[in-house]
């Protein structure tokens, strides 16, 4: 033990539960790192089954002013959950009670740590499903997904988490119990501090119970593949799809590059020229599909197509998905080390920021591949690099420093749906005027008064 007091962690053991606080650095060393690869570890770490343990944990934090990181499974690739100041890691993974199941609401109450697939397991069972589908959905938690604002490739027809959540129970940093928002899918009495505390990551209070919105499940769904000899005519066609009347389910793309290293390192036919390749799928009434699926081909023609296949069950739409599974493993291939960023700008901007990031690549030497939810204009940056490299080494932030006033420039911004953390803390008062970053620091400040909560995270330093 470094920072932390004796008389700290005898109260916190009265609080928990002796067996439920560790203190041996070996057993500290998992908590202190999450999927950013950034490692810090905590002077101690404790694991809440309650609430009202939370609370109590939160006051004596508060008392002792020791720092705070609560978290979930360490999912996260930008560095919100590693305790930078050291202090105290609070895991809510043994929080994973579904409280509460009401199908004639359409509603859910969870705790932290349910993990995002057993909520979608309920919710299955009557006929429902929760929209937030990151890629981790079979290991992240709620209350990672709400720290983040998680979403994924629905959020283009279902919106985000915070589009999701209906309400919160939480503890402030200053050791307050709070109650956000409604049980009703319609409230405006007061300020909105559920989407407020929605993609804070753990700044602002720490959630220990949250409503959930849910949706019925689609009677039925389809998918298509479109392929184009370029990621301008790719994008003209995402323009023309998201124009017409049916909004589809996933719209997902990827650049020439990715193509040529799927074509490199899998089995998948892809016609040579591809210079961008679209996956989308339409869900709906099984009545209504065909219409469906019709408007999107009709809209998915134009300029440039070189490919077009639809699947007419799920072997081929399996089929088809795989070539974009491809992509991942081939990625791990290529390059030992990346820096994955999800950044967003317009959809008519998409084929400026990939014309200005094959540029980039060129300039510092770095391969960069890019795909994404190209719907909404997400589309995640990957910079290919091998640290042995001592040119790539040094080139690597140079490089993602351009790629960020790039897409500030396209009228962009740095996240779509991986947060800040540490890994984009310093460039955010790039794209946030300092005017409204005091005014975030002062609500941080009513929230948090002492700054014991994920301190180091969001804001840059000073």
């Amino acid at each position: 033990m470094s920072e932390v007091p004796g008389p700290f962690v005898e109260r916190l053991k009265a609080i928990l539960g002796s067996q439920n606080v560790l203190t041996d650095p070996a057993d500290r060393w998992p908590y202190g790192q999450d999927n950013s690869r950034k490692h810090t570890p905590p002077d101690c770490v404790a694991f809440a089954t309650t609430h009202a343990q939370v609370l109590e944990t939160v006051r004596l934090c508060n008392r002792f002013e020791v720092p705070i990181v609560a978290r979930g499974r360490g999912t996260g690739t930008t560095g919100s959950a590693v305790p930078v100041r050291g202090g105290l890691v609070l895991s809510l993974e043994r929080m994973d009670r579904i409280v509460d199941m009401d199908p004639a609401n359409r509603v859910m109450r969870v705790e932290p740590g349910v993990i995002n697939q057993a909520i979608q397991d309920q919710a299955a069972q009557h006929g429902f499903f929760w929209p937030p589908d990151p890629t981790s959905s079979a290991y992240c938690t709620v209350g990672g997904n709400i720290a983040l604002n998680a979403a994924g490739p629905r959020a283009l027809k279902y919106g985000t988490t915070r589009e999701n959540v209906l309400g919160l129970v939480a503890v402030t940093g200053n050791g307050d119990e709070i109650h956000t928002g409604t049980y009703t899918t319609k409230g405006v009495v007061g300020y909105d501090l559920t989407r407020l505390i929605i993609g804070s990551e753990g700044t602002l209070a720490i959630v220990t119970e949250a409503t959930l919105k849910l949706t019925p499940l689609p009677e039925s769904r389809r998918t298509l593949q479109a392929i184009y000899d370029s990621v301008r005519n790719a994008a003209a066609a995402v323009s023309r799809i998201m124009a017409q009347p049916v909004t589809p389910y996933a719209l997902e793309f990827m650049d020439a590059a990715a193509i040529e290293m799927i074509r490199r390192y899998s089995q998948a036919e892809l016609p040579r020229g591809a210079g961008a390749l679209l996956m989308i799928e339409v869900d709906g009434p099984e009545a209504a599909m065909e219409k469906m699926v019709a408007g999107i081909t009709a809209a998915a023609y134009g300029d440039g197509l070189l490919h077009l296949a639809a699947a007419k069950n799920k072997q081929e739409a399996a089929a088809l998905w795989a070539t974009r599974k491809a992509l991942s493993p081939a990625l791990r291939t290529i390059a030992p080390n990346k820096l994955n960023e999800d950044v967003v700008v317009p959809v008519s901007r998409i084929p400026d920021l990939i014309d200005g990031l094959e540029m980039l690549a060129r300039e510092y030497g770095i391969p960069i591949v890019n795909f994404g939810h190209a719907g909404n204009g997400n589309i995640h940056v990957n910079l290919l690099y091998d640290t042995q490299d001592p040119e790539q080494e040094r080139n690597a932030l140079p490089c993602l420093s351009r790629v960020f006033d790039l897409v500030l420039k396209l009228g962009g911004t740095l996240s779509g749906e991986h947060g800040i953390g540490i890994a984009k803390r310093d460039y955010i008062n790039r794209a946030i005027d300092p005017v409204t970053l005091d005014l975030m620091r002062r609500i941080k400040r009513q929230f948090d008064p002492k700054g014991i909560l994920n301190p180091d995270k969001v804001f840059p330093p000073g």
